[in-house]
């Protein structure tokens, strides 16, 4: 059974300024980031995409996506803030946006009964960690065995800003130890760094990080509405609290019962955080295309 490709595409692009970045024309004849992340896993095996958006965008990016990807399954999944585990209730009057990423997951339950990975609908991940992930997937055998794609920290940086990281610790077999959440990341010269904590914390760049692709079982769903259940239970009132992938892997690793394997992912991230990084991204799609990584009309 091939593995299926999840893209997380409801995000609000609050720091990108307006319009949907999701569908935002970036390659070199209007190709938009997810074209490249469906070419690739088409490549590395994948068998079926599923993309998580919300109704009030439906419109707009089924007319980007269209009927242009051949070779792979389509379908579509939403998530709204209404959505909840049976014989939940939760006042969502005052929420700003959906309840985050692992909530987006959770939505397209319904629609993915096999293995698959996840992937945000506006990076860039490179066609190695698609095969990286999808031999995972299909190789393993054990329904609690999950994978993340790990990133060194500076391949992922934006020269437009700071960054915020899920910088992944492990054992000396490679397994996941717990993933912590490190805010304003900056670059200056060769310097890597935050300080949000107060204290200045400098990063060696090669540390791996999550760019939030992941490859998952689906035993990952019932995780997710356990966990999700006792999330709103305890804070779920909070208008701006989110419920985050990464608070559910540090929670299975902590209690022993998942195992995650960082996968060692040798590629420049290439994503569009902040307006000014597009044409960034743009540059570098396009060395790309130059050097024959991707043909120029992409689905032609």
């Amino acid at each position: 059974m091939k593995p299926t490709l999840l893209v997380l595409a409801a995000g609000m692009s609050s720091r990108y300024g307006g319009g949907l970045k999701q569908i935002d024309p970036i390659g070199p004849t209007g190709e938009i980031i997810i074209d490249y992340s469906i070419h690739d896993a088409i490549k590395a095996g994948f068998g079926k995409v599923v993309f998580v958006i919300r109704k009030s965008i439906e419109q707009a990016f089924k007319d980007a996506i269209s009927s242009k990807y051949k070779g792979i399954e389509v379908v579509y999944a939403f998530q709204e803030m209404d959505m909840l585990p049976k014989g939940m209730e939760m006042s969502v009057e005052h929420r700003l946006k959906p309840w985050g990423t692992a909530h987006a997951v959770w939505c397209a339950r319904d629609v993915i009964h096999e293995p698959f990975a996840i992937i945000n609908a506006d990076d860039f991940y490179g066609y190695s960690a698609f095969k990286k992930v999808a031999d995972h997937l299909i190789a393993n055998k054990d329904e609690e065995t999950f994978s993340i794609a790990g990133y060194q920290m500076k391949y992922t940086m934006s020269e437009e800003g700071s960054v915020n990281r899920g910088v992944c610790e492990t054992d000396k077999d490679g397994n996941l130890t717990g993933i912590v959440e490190r805010t304003d990341i900056f670059t200056k010269g060769t310097e890597i760094f935050t300080e949000s904590t107060g204290t200045k914390i400098n990063f060696t760049g090669e540390e791996p990080v999550s760019m939030n692709f992941m490859g998952f079982t689906p035993k990952i769903f019932v995780h997710m509405e356990e966990y999700f259940r006792n999330f709103l239970k305890e804070i779920g009132q909070d208008p701006k609290k989110e419920f985050f992938i990464p608070l559910l892997l540090n929670h299975l690793v902590k209690h022993k019962i998942s195992k995650i394997k960082v996968l060692d992912v040798q590629e420049e991230w290439i994503g569009v955080t902040y307006a000014a990084d597009k044409q960034l991204a743009a540059d570098k799609i396009k060395k790309l295309v130059d050097a024959g990584k991707y043909p120029l009309n992409l689905w032609k």
